[in-house]
C-alpha cells in the first residue's frame, strides 16, 4: 500500500513539473525582427518595469522609418547598464537644467540617453496584466551593433532620421570650436554634453551629426555601450569645421 502511495505521489510530482515547464511556452509569441537590415533603430528608455523577475528598462522603440513602438521593454544584455546610465543622465538633468550655459548664456536643456541598434531588432509581443508590450530580446543583438548616445530630448527623433539619411556623417568639435558659443540649442547641447562628461566618467561629449543639407545635431556618447560597427558615430575621428 505504501509503495502505491509513493508511486502516486511521484507521478503527481512529475506531471506538475511537466506542467510548470510547459506553461511559459504556451503563451510565448515567436521572435520577430522589426526595422531595416541596413538601417538604424533606437531604443529610448523612460522608466523601469518588473518583467519575468527582472528589473528592465521600458520606453519607446523608434524604427528607421520613423514608426514609434511605445511600451517597449529591453530584456537581456545591458539592461542594468541602460538603467544606470539613464538614471545618471536624469540626475545630471536635475542638477543642471535651469542653470545657464556660461559660454553662450543660454539655459541648459533636458538631455536624453538612447541606444541605437544597427540592423533589425529581435522582439516578442507579450501581455502583462492585460496590457500589451513589445519586448526587445537583447541577448540576440550583436554587441557590436549597439551604441549609446545622448542629446536634447526633443532631438532624438531627428537624430534617428539623420543617422538613417545617406550622406550624414559624424564629427568631433575641437575645444575652441565656435559652435560652443552659438546662441541656440545646438551650441547649448554641444557644451552641455561636455559638462556631463566631467560628472560621469563613461560619457563623452562634443560631437555633431552633419546632414547633407549642412544641418547639425550636437550629441554625446558613452564608453560602456559602444559597438564596433557604430564607431564612426560613437567615436568619430573627423573634426567639424562650420565653414566646410
Amino acid at each position: 500500500m505504501v509503495r502505491y502511495v509513493i508511486i502516486g505521489v511521484v507521478v503527481v510530482v512529475v506531471i506538475a513539473a511537466a506542467l510548470v515547464l510547459l506553461l511559459p511556452t504556451q503563451h510565448q509569441a515567436p521572435v520577430q525582427y522589426v526595422g531595416s537590415p541596413s538601417g538604424y533603430e533606437a531604443f529610448v528608455p523612460q522608466n523601469t518595469i518588473n518583467y519575468n523577475g527582472n528589473t528592465d528598462p521600458i520606453g519607446d522603440l523608434i524604427l528607421n522609418n520613423g514608426t514609434t513602438i511605445h511600451n517597449t521593454i529591453w530584456n537581456g544584455q545591458y539592461a542594468g547598464t541602460i538603467i544606470q546610465n539613464h538614471d545618471q543622465i536624469d540626475q545630471l538633468n536635475d542638477q543642471f537644467v535651469g542653470q545657464t550655459d556660461p559660454v553662450n548664456n543660454q539655459p541648459y536643456v533636458n538631455l536624453q540617453d538612447f541606444y541605437v541598434i544597427k540592423g533589425q531588432v529581435p522582439v516578442q509581443q507579450v501581455t502583462i496584466n492585460g496590457q500589451p508590450y513589445t519586448v526587445i530580446e537583447a541577448d540576440k543583438i550583436n554587441p557590436g551593433d549597439l551604441a549609446e548616445f545622448y542629446t536634447y530630448d526633443k532631438w532624438v527623433p531627428n537624430f534617428e532620421v539623420a543617422i538613417n539619411t545617406p550622406g550624414t556623417y559624424a564629427a568631433a568639435l575641437p575645444g575652441n570650436s565656435p559652435v560652443f558659443a552659438w546662441t541656440n540649442t545646438i551650441g547649448t547641447v554641444a557644451y552641455q554634453t561636455m559638462v556631463y562628461e566631467h560628472y560621469y566618467p563613461y560619457l563623452n561629449g562634443g560631437y555633431v551629426l552633419v546632414l547633407p543639407n549642412k544641418t547639425i545635431i550636437s550629441y554625446g556618447t558613452s564608453d560602456n555601450i559602444q559597438g564596433a560597427y557604430l564607431s564612426n558615430f560613437a567615436l568619430p575621428q573627423k573634426l567639424y569645421n562650420p565653414s566646410s
